[in-house]
């Protein structure tokens, strides 16, 4: 960014007129872009280029708005709108060359920021760098550089030079009554190994630029910390070699205590969030299936609470804890089971969601407050489903009662919910009994029993959770283009309980494949599809490598990207072939997940895509981001070799500059517009 930081790309009273249009818009018809032709498929563009809102906060007083958006330019900037002055808006940060990563308040006069190339892909290799401005968009202070190099911007009167690229945000604390907010809490990171080995917390000051590393008196080899929301330190994890240690400290305390201390795989708990009443809250397994519930730590027993604060049957409990930006006020509990949903403590919360899902029924209404509970709070409401990626509006508790909600504006404009496909979750059962949930994605008019083509679209990971009940870019945009969408939950995703993710362990090739398919026979049984491709990426791009090797009878064609297609190599790694893998990962964790590339040997090449190609006879779509560090571009040039040398050609794309997943929006389209070509051709047109 260099030589540009700062300089704007739209004029000034251009950003406000297109506020104005977004905010203030009379109906949500009036957001989107111009409407398709009723025959016309929407552009894979649609789906996904950045949403027109990719994140919206208010301010600590409620007073100002701040978002991110590309809309009305080709990268991604910050803005602030004024609430209390319709129509006022200010673009605060806006670059030639960089796109705004993320932010975060200060107080109501300024803001943070990181920033990275979109364009170069590579995010993940990139330091986003942090950054300090004021709502009018002046006062622009580097407070961590995003490479290493000379300073972005020359510091004036005394400030210190910006820290290097290897600081990371760690915690803005919560100002308190009248404090100005100049101290924020970063991390130096000590790597080793493939990453960073331990955290170092020190208080930044955003005004002069100085920091100071915290007297901590910890171990060595933090790798991860909590904080109150005042930035207080109160918990340590610490890792070595294949056990883990939580050290904590209370208010009022000095010294730190370890509060639990065993081998990495055998976790009663993990951490959650850190309460301002001294309260910490975990997860833990709880009933046969191990769901994970939110309960509070007994400090006095030295074990998470017997009794759930919060459990969601028939999932993992996932979300957070909201407390009040003023008072550190316990509010409520966000989760997500097969949807999000909050459950409010505070009555006057509880009465306002009641009120907004009267008014949007069917709709995941998320709200957001400033000055919780009171006549004149400001509520940002977020309201979306599984067809519709969501709309803003901004509710007053003072406002008048024929202008209650007020639209800010679409998520995606351009995209009509009516034309999206729903979503819902099945359980089915495995061969072994396992139940298995399935998210099913449905184009509209489509029912089990219209035989016709579908995709069974593994998720990566695969210790992580695929589906929601949620707009989704990938399920949308193959939807839209006809295809029923089936992502199962095989045995090994995290998200329903510690049996279901341990079901999975050195299952790679073997009953977790087994799942998909049985899943695949499953959709044909029901009448959801008559024919099958199989796609994924990451480690479901492995299973559709495996998919097509051992189960040709049941799909026509697979697409893989980034796949892992050498077992071996993502095991054991390679001196001259770089990821991101650390040593201990290869050491224990993947070990205990996937096998020992030395003792099981035998099992591991019958389940590797790259030893079992000659086996692969179906069309395949392999593509790989030529930068990737998570699973090298090796994994593709060797499966393309071994797949040529068996007589068996893979549709071959490569992006380079990109990592593991794509950044640059022309290769997001040019990626799908492949998909859908590829399929049209084995799959047929719905």
């Amino acid at each position: 960014m260099r030589g540009v930081l700062g300089r704007f790309l739209v004029a000034p009273w251009l950003v406000a007129l297109w506020l104005v249009a977004l905010c203030w818009g009379p109906s949500v018809a009036s957001a989107q872009a111009p409407a398709q032709t009723p025959a016309a498929q929407p552009a894979a563009e649609l789906f996904f280029r950045p949403a027109a809102v990719l994140k919206a906060e208010l301010s600590p007083s409620g007073k100002r708005l701040a978002l991110m958006t590309a809309s009305g330019g080709e990268r991604v900037g910050l803005f602030v709108w004024s609430l209390d002055d319709a129509g006022k808006a200010q673009q605060v940060a806006r670059f030639s060359d960089g796109d705004v990563r993320d932010f975060n308040w200060l107080d109501d006069e300024r803001l943070l920021f990181s920033v990275f190339d979109r364009s170069r892909g590579l995010m993940q290799q990139e330091a986003p760098g942090l950054y300090v401005i004021g709502v009018d968009g002046q006062g622009l202070r580097e407070l961590v550089m995003r490479r290493f190099s000379s300073p972005l911007v020359e510091p004036r009167g005394g400030r210190a030079p910006p820290l290097e690229p290897d600081h990371m945000l760690l915690h803005v604390p919560r100002p308190g009554a009248g404090v100005a907010a100049d101290e924020i809490v970063v991390g130096k990171m000590r790597w080793g190994g493939n990453r960073w080995t331990s955290v170092e917390p020190m208080r930044l000051n955003v005004r002069t630029g100085r920091a100071q590393l915290l007297d901590l008196k910890t171990p060595d080899n933090v790798a991860q910390w909590w904080f109150d929301s005042q930035g207080q330190p109160r918990l340590a994890l610490v890792r070595e070699e294949d056990r883990r240690r939580l050290h904590w400290r209370g208010a009022g305390e000095t010294a730190w205590r370890v509060i639990d201390d065993r081998q990495i795989g055998s976790e009663a708990f993990w951490p959650h969030s850190v309460g301002d009443s001294g309260e910490l809250f975990v997860t833990r397994s709880d009933g046969p299936a191990g769901l994970q519930v939110l309960t509070r730590f007994d400090f006095a027993s030295g074990a998470p609470s017997p009794t759930p604060f919060v459990s969601t049957p028939g999932f993992d409990f996932r979300g957070g804890v909201i407390a009040d930006h003023d008072s550190g006020r316990l509010l409520g509990v966000r989760v997500n089971a097969d949807a999000e949903t909050t459950v409010w403590l505070d009555p006057e919360l509880k009465r306002v969601q009641a009120w907004i899902d009267e008014r949007f029924p069917g709709m995941v209404n998320r709200l957001s407050c400033r000055r919780c509970g009171a006549k004149d709070m400001v509520v940002l409401v977020r309201s979306s489903s599984d067809r519709d990626p969501g709309h803003l509006w901004l509710w007053r508790g003072d406002a008048p009662p024929d202008k209650p909600a007020q639209l800010l504006g679409r998520i995606r404009p351009g995209l009509d919910p009516e034309r999206m496909a729903s979503v819902d979750v099945v359980r089915i059962a495995a061969r072994d009994g396992l139940e298995l949930p399935v998210w099913l994605t449905v184009p509209p008019g489509r029912k089990a029993g219209d035989k016709g083509p579908a995709v069974v679209l593994v998720h990566g990971g695969p210790w992580s959770r695929g589906g929601a009940w949620e707009w989704d870019a990938m399920a949308q945009f193959l939807a839209s283009r006809g295809y029923v969408v089936i992502e199962p939950e095989f045995r090994g995703s995290a998200g329903y309980g510690r049996r279901h993710l341990e079901a999975g362990n050195r299952q790679w090739g073997r009953a977790m494949q087994h799942d998909i398919a049985d899943t695949a026979r499953w959709a044909l049984q029901q009448g959801w599809a008559d024919r099958l491709c199989i796609a994924g990426g990451s480690y479901g791009g492995y299973s559709t490598l495996m998919g097509l090797i051992q189960d040709p009878d049941l799909f026509r064609c697979g697409a893989a990207w980034v796949a892992v297609a050498d077992l071996f190599l993502f095991l054991e790694g390679s001196w001259w072939i770089d990821d991101d893998i650390s040593r201990e990962g290869r050491r224990y964790d993947l070990k205990r997940l996937v096998g020992d590339p030395e003792a099981d040997a035998a099992m591991l090449r019958e389940v590797s895509p790259l030893h079992q190609a000659a086996r692969l006879k179906r069309p395949l779509l392999l593509v790989h981001g030529e930068r990737d560090r998570r699973v090298p571009f090796a994994h593709a040039e060797r499966m393309r070799k071994a797949l040529q040398a068996a007589g068996n050609e893979p549709e071959w794309v490569t992006y380079p500059g990109e990592g593991h997943g794509w950044l640059k929006l022309a290769n997001h389209v040019d990626f799908a517009n492949r998909l859908e070509a590829f399929f049209g051709k084995h799959l047929g047109q719905p």
